[in-house]
């Protein structure tokens, strides 16, 4: 979210519960905002950040997207995918340890 649009970015779709601190929304290429497929306040605030907690929020926040009847979206986003460059859009400064990785994988494995 806080690095600029690059025209390789494709549909950029922002995957965060609530819009970033301290970005404007003019001059992000946001294309969609799909909170609804984002991690709870509760998991979100479990996790906090924590690297020592990833492969229990990783379980933690597939099990959400199931119990939230969400994988039907994510088979949709997956098979768009196919068709068009997808850029999924997070807040988090850690590029590793965010509920994009997770979902990044989620629709690797559904769009197989």
């Amino acid at each position: 979210m806080y690095d600029p649009p690059e025209l390789t970015d494709g549909v950029r779709i922002l995957i965060d519960r609530v819009w970033p601190q301290g970005v404007k929304r003019i001059g992000t290429g946001v294309d969609e905002w799909r909170w609804d497929l984002a991690p709870t306040p509760a998991l979100r605030k479990w996790f906090h950040r924590d690297p020592k907690k990833w492969d229990a929020f990783t379980s933690r926040y597939r099990h959400e997207l199931v119990v939230r009847n969400k994988i039907e979206d994510l088979r949709r986003l997956a098979e768009r995918a196919k068709h068009e460059t997808i850029t999924l859009l997070f807040a988090a400064r850690d590029e590793e340890h965010n509920n994009a990785a997770v979902l990044k994988e989620l629709l690797e494995n559904l769009g197989l």
